[in-house]
């Protein structure tokens, strides 16, 4: 007799749960309050980040060893969801503090820069950036323009990088710089530099479409002395270092998407019930009906891509694709239902009396950083074909 396939489970388990509910109700009285105000005067809510701390949510990964919750992946993307339906700028900053530095320094980091670095992090002692993006460097990751050249004990290091979140906020930056340009992206290494260190810089870039109340810089450095003791891996390990850290960042912009993809679904529910046209709730109306059905079915496809992609993680199996699918499918949906919510809503949705134009403004930039929409779809074509289509 044929054995049948155990069956699957969704559920979360009941420390999932109160990590949802927790984090929902901080989002809820803490997040969703402040949110308007933070984006109309572009303003870093810092001390959100302060109450976050203590809740575990800066460091639900890292492990307690290092001042970390110890928490799973699934764990992790229920948080960055939650935040991310309260605020996507505020969910940017948890991202990058969590997903691209401190999991980074977790797997490349040496023990003393461990000890060193995680505790302050985790508590929000310490702020951390990703320095990888330059002018020139966009999509292109392995064509680094920022050198550094080994001078005795110190690397010397040149350069600028741009559109960095955190930029001007962040205590710790992780920096990527050519070390030979005649290996390509194999002579790319990955550099600590903490804030103050002379000949670093930082300014702050404004004027975004999104995001508008977090943090981006560009990053400058003439000649910055960096000693050995805080080189990242070994030379040469940079770009492996910064593909893993993007397939992390694009995991946590994928639960984030789904974040906003279920507030525009809530928002609109309440409305389509409340708002009356030609003598019944718009909610009666089939054409509404449909776009809210789709923001359904959308929302869920999205959050268990995500959810597949955690699972894979938890097990320490490789999910390279599978991460790209979730970041491609939630990131373009979150601009979708953004884009319907408007819709529905109608002139309402258009003022930022509600939050739909800041989800439909804060939903398109996650089509673009961590890798654009067009780079996940490389991914995925290249694991599926066996063919690159790049370096």
């Amino acid at each position: 007799m044929q054995q049948k396939n155990p069956p699957m489970n969704f559920d979360l388990s009941p420390e999932q749960e109160m990590i949802r509910n927790t984090v929902r109700d901080f989002v809820d009285k803490e997040v969703i309050p402040a949110a308007r105000e933070n984006d109309l005067k572009e303003r870093f809510p810092k001390e959100l980040l302060q109450k976050m701390a203590p809740l575990g949510f800066l460091g639900g990964p890292i492990p307690v060893e290092y001042g970390g919750a110890g928490l799973d992946y699934i764990s992790h993307a229920i948080i960055t969801e939650e935040i991310g339906r309260g605020c996507s700028s505020l969910r940017t900053t948890l991202s990058v503090q969590i997903s691209l530095v401190e999991l980074t320094i977790l797997k490349w980091g040496t023990e003393e820069q461990k000890k060193k670095y995680l505790p302050k992090l985790c508590k929000g002692e310490m702020l951390g950036c990703f320095g990888l993006t330059e002018p020139d460097a966009g999509s292109d990751a392995g064509n680094q323009s920022t050198t550094a050249v080994l001078k005795g004990s110190e690397w010397l290091i040149n350069g600028a990088k741009i559109w960095i979140s955190n930029g001007t906020v962040a205590d710790i930056a992780i920096v990527f710089a050519q070390t030979d340009k005649s290996k390509k992206h194999k002579g790319i290494a990955a550099f600590l530099i903490e804030k103050g260190t002379k000949g670093f810089t930082a300014n702050k870039i404004t004027g975004k479409l999104g995001l508008r109340s977090s943090d981006t810089g560009e990053l400058v450095f003439e000649q910055c002395r960096v000693t050995k003791e805080n080189l990242l891996g070994e030379v040469g390990d940079g770009f492996k270092i910064a593909m893993y850290a993007l397939d992390n960042g694009r995991y946590s912009v994928a639960a984030g998407s789904v974040g906003i993809i279920q507030g525009c679904l809530d928002a609109c529910v309440k409305y389509a019930k409340q708002r009356q046209q030609f003598g019944k709730p718009i909610g009666g109306f089939q054409l509404i009906q449909e776009k809210i059905a789709k923001m359904a079915v959308d929302l869920d496809a999205a959050r268990l891509l995500v959810y597949r992609a955690g699972h894979l993680k938890n097990k320490g199996i490789k999910n390279t694709t599978e991460t790209s699918m979730a970041k491609l499918y939630a990131s373009e949906a979150a601009v979708n239902a953004a884009s319907e919510a408007i819709q529905i809503h109608g002139a309402y949705g258009y003022s930022n009396e509600y939050p739909l134009e800041r989800y439909y403004r804060d939903a398109k930039v996650a089509t673009i950083y961590e890798g654009t929409s067009e780079i996940q779809k490389l991914i995925i074509g290249s694991s599926l074909l066996g063919i690159k289509a790049f370096v």
